[in-house]
């Protein structure tokens, strides 16, 4: 990290500039990977120098073997980069040491080139499923569990890697919990009930026939229900010692696919351990800060969760941008007769529930000088 007079990046009253550092993308042609590729473009810190897909692509360029879906044109200084395959191999002949790897691997394929990555000393932040509920695997929401991170050190011991893999949760299990750490905080909660509306961004570009969705509602998303209902309470567990200790929360689920491009809508149902004023949860939700905003990442939103006092609000199409994505947008706080909190979440699922929360926790990594 150096003094430097250009390009700043502002902390507190220091100016100060860090050295970018080299990344890759794995899987950088589907839906997530463009979204790495785009979010990454003239970021502070990292510069994407590779990029990985599966054998078809391999050798081309990237403009000529992907579909790009987010807007006109490619990022001007990833277009012309020549697709790699994705194995260690491949990726440490680019010409450049690879400080990070982000991963939008399908799951399956994750679940054997990640090891393989991490084993020959790359340090993987991986979006895939595979490996987030090993015991000595970091699953991050980095306003949530930062300290989890420190769980690459027993991998790095137990397994016997150069590298390591750090995980990022189900996209509907991040836009969640986002909302229920700062209420556990709190009030203490017993049981959490929530039913998903979630986009069909969620199941990359081909992952559901038009015919089967549109003027449709599918009420299944595949092990989606498992992911919230494990994954939640290893994010809001607490680290001890070697493992994380799950959190003792009676968390049920049922997911359902939506005819909306990007955003998940959860409906959440809370049984609290102590009564607490309307007004006063609002407010730890609007306050609720993390280590991403003390230390001004450039991922952080400045509020990591919004407060709509509309009765219709949040919506997908009216909300899911909120601070470029990253916050989650919270509304129709209430209370039931039966004393359950209720309310609606949105969050985009792509962008925080996906590639941009990874990035974050890449971020968050440079800080903790896990690079």
């Amino acid at each position: 990290m150096l003094l430097r007079p250009l390009r700043p990046y502002m902390t507190h009253s220091w100016v100060i500039e860090v050295d970018k550092l080299k990344v890759a993308v794995l899987g950088a042609t589907g839906l997530v990977g463009q979204r790495f590729v785009s979010l990454l473009a003239d970021h502070p810190f990292f510069d994407v120098v590779a990029l990985t897909a599966s054998s078809k692509s391999s050798g081309k360029r990237y403009r000529i073997a992907t579909k790009w879906m987010l807007g006109p044109d490619f990022p001007e200084a990833v277009q012309d980069l020549e697709v790699l395959e994705t194995n260690p191999e491949a990726v440490r002949r680019c010409g450049y040491n690879i400080d990070l790897v982000f991963s939008a691997l399908p799951s399956d394929v994750a679940r054997e080139l990640e090891p393989a990555f991490a084993k020959e000393g790359f340090k993987v932040v991986s979006n895939a499923s595979a490996m987030r509920m090993f015991d000595d695997v970091p699953l991050v929401v980095p306003e949530i569990n930062p300290e989890h991170l420190n769980l690459v050190h027993v991998q790095r011991r137990k397994r016997n890697w150069k590298g390591f893999i750090v995980t990022n949760p189900n996209c509907s299990t991040i836009i969640l919990t986002l909302s229920l750490k700062p209420i556990i905080d709190y009030a203490g909660i017993e049981a959490v009930h929530v039913t998903t509306m979630q986009a069909v961004s969620g199941a990359g570009f081909s992952g559901v026939v038009s015919m089967a969705i549109i003027d449709n509602v599918i009420p299944f998303i595949a092990k989606e229900e498992e992911k919230i209902q494990t994954e939640s309470l290893k994010i809001l567990g607490w680290l001890s010692e070697d493992s994380v200790k799950f959190a003792d929360i009676a968390i049920s689920a049922s997911c359902n696919r939506v005819c909306v491009l990007d955003g998940h809508l959860e409906s959440v149902f809370i049984k609290l351990k102590r009564n607490v004023d309307l007004e006063e949860l609002k407010n730890v939700l609007r306050n609720f800060r993390g280590v991403p905003q003390e230390l001004k990442l450039p991922m952080a939103p400045p509020s990591p969760v919004i407060v709509r006092e509309e009765e219709d609000r949040p919506q997908p199409r009216l909300d899911r941008e909120v601070y470029k994505g990253m916050s989650v947008v919270v509304g129709r706080l209430r209370y039931g007769k039966d004393g359950w909190l209720k309310y609606m979440v949105l969050g985009n699922n792509v962008v925080r529930g996906a590639a941009g929360n990874s990035i974050l926790i890449g971020e968050l990594m440079v800080k903790k000088d896990l690079l």
